[in-house]
């Protein structure tokens, strides 16, 4: 018990430095940047989904957190968020690792994660582009509607931005934590059906899972053979860690929330299944 509330202080301690350096600039940009660069940062371009891929390959969810952020700012569009949130693989890639019958799978994992997070990425800039109504609001303006950052220094802002969210990450990670401690990971291996086709729609719901304990399960149940390597990637797609708890805590339209949910668990499906069939 003392184990997983160790577990869940370690793993909300490794998103500060990705949540500072996040708040840190838009703090920054909010306060120092000029106009022409916040409208640059904003629109990053049709390349957007490329960055955000390759940047979420870092096994780390912090990307995913910093993208929330970023994105609840209005400084990257949708598809970006998306990108991160697919190639993100949290603590795959170390597990993979530490498996040396597995390390065949590392090279061919992360390029199907970046090349869905790049297809799905421009898939949904291009729909939001040409069938949603621009949004008017500048960078930032939503996400500092209620903080008074103007009356504070830069530093001031961020941390206190840092430790709402932190407090935030960290009730989450200890009440997901014993829930994974009650329910065992035996008890969800088995209800994954070995070789069923409905195994990449089970794997990706828990790969929603806001936490690390997510990818570490469906990784460590593909490395015993519980899990087709499809199965495996659409739950990795789908684990985009607490950067989806950033996301509702920081983005205030919870319709749109749910649909960028929506996208991230149809698009994880989605690859699973082909991965599956080839």
């Amino acid at each position: 018990m003392l184990d997983v509330l160790i577990d869940a202080l370690v793993d909300s301690l490794k998103m500060l430095p990705f949540l500072f350096a996040a708040y840190l600039l838009i703090e920054y940009l909010e306060h120092k940047a000029s106009a022409k660069m916040k409208s640059s940062l904003q629109r990053l371009g049709p390349f957007g989904p490329v960055g955000g891929a390759l940047l979420g390959v870092v096994p780390q969810c912090g990307f995913s957190v910093a993208a929330s952020n970023f994105y609840a700012g209005r400084i990257i569009s949708v598809g970006t968020l998306l990108a991160v949130f697919l190639s993100t693989s949290d603590e795959a890639l170390p597990i993979l690792l530490a498996h040396p019958d597995m390390l065949r799978y590392i090279a061919p994992m992360l390029l199907i994660k970046v090349a869905a997070a790049v297809v799905f990425g421009f898939l949904v800039d291009f729909l939001v582009r040409r069938f949603v109504k621009p949004q008017t609001e500048a960078p930032f303006e939503e996400l500092c509607a209620n903080c008074d950052c103007d009356h504070h220094g830069i530093m001031h802002s961020a941390l206190r931005h840092t430790a709402e969210i932190f407090a935030f990450i960290l009730l989450v990670n200890v009440v997901l934590g014993y829930a994974m401690y009650f329910i065992g990971e035996e008890n969800i291996s088995a209800l994954l059906l070995n070789g069923s086709v409905f195994q990449p729609f089970l794997t990706a719901l828990i790969g929603l899972i806001p936490n690390c304990a997510a990818s570490v399960l469906i990784t460590e149940l593909f490395a015993v053979g519980s899990l087709e390597f499809g199965s495996c990637i659409a739950g990795l797609c789908a684990g985009a860690g607490v950067g989806l708890v950033v996301l509702f805590r920081t983005n205030h339209r919870p319709k749109e929330n749910l649909a960028i949910v929506g996208t991230l668990y149809a698009a994880s499906v989605v690859t699973g299944l082909i991965v599956n069939l080839f």
